[in-house]
């Protein structure tokens, strides 16, 4: 499949066809890695799971802040 590069304001982007986004079921907002490869980039989605579980332990952190620094005596 063939796309061209658009102006978009300022900058520039990439129109990605529907069918490439159902087929990868990716919506607006979904955030990509660019990858230069020996062949040209390559878009990878983001993995946000990690940072995800990165914010949920620092909320049980703040929670129980008190309680771990008693634990870490």
């Amino acid at each position: 499949m063939n796309t061209t590069i658009r102006k978009i304001g300022n900058s520039e982007g990439v129109i990605l066809p529907k069918e490439i986004l159902d087929h990868l079921n990716l919506k607006a907002g979904d955030q990509f890695e660019i990858v230069e490869t020996s062949k040209g980039i390559a878009l990878r989605p983001v993995d946000d799971s990690f940072e995800r579980q990165m914010e949920a332990a620092r909320q049980v952190m703040d929670k129980y802040k008190v309680a771990l620094q008693k634990l870490a005596e």
